[in-house]
């Protein structure tokens, strides 16, 4: 589990480090804090849904399958919310230019948590052999 994690806390940093000096270059050292927090924005929410399906994984596949669904409404939650709350009480989150930041890393750190939950997966109950019925036999 801390392994996935970790690598997607270093992608997810690494992904900023190198969007950091196009955004200074975009919109100066507000775009360089604009980036920062919505890369922080998104990690956060990314990583408990990571630390979710490393639990969810060890269980049963219905487990895996309401992960899957419960951690997109939680990630997207998380990030809308604190998107809101940012723009209701600090003024220097109002502009647009912070919200192409977010959608951004939002995608982002979403191509990388699901990239990392799923190599080095195997399938849970593997066919074995079909039957002469059509019908796929698994291996319990």
């Amino acid at each position: 589990m801390t392994r996935r994690v970790g690598l997607l806390l270093a992608g997810s940093l690494l992904f900023w480090g190198l969007v950091a000096y196009p955004a200074y270059l975009l919109g100066g050292k507000k775009g360089l804090v604009w980036s920062a927090v919505a890369s922080g924005l998104c990690l956060v929410p990314a990583m408990g849904t990571m630390v979710w399906a490393e639990w969810a994984f060890r269980k049963s596949p219905e487990h895996y399958l309401f992960m899957v669904l419960g951690g997109t409404g939680v990630r997207m939650f998380a990030v809308l919310g604190g998107v809101v709350a940012l723009q209701m009480n600090l003024p220097y989150f109002r502009q647009s230019g912070f919200l192409l930041w977010v959608g951004l890393f939002y995608f982002a750190s979403l191509a990388l948590e699901i990239g990392l939950m799923l190599v080095g997966r195997t399938t849970v109950g593997e066919p074995v052999h079909t039957s002469r019925s059509g019908s796929v036999e698994q291996r319990q």
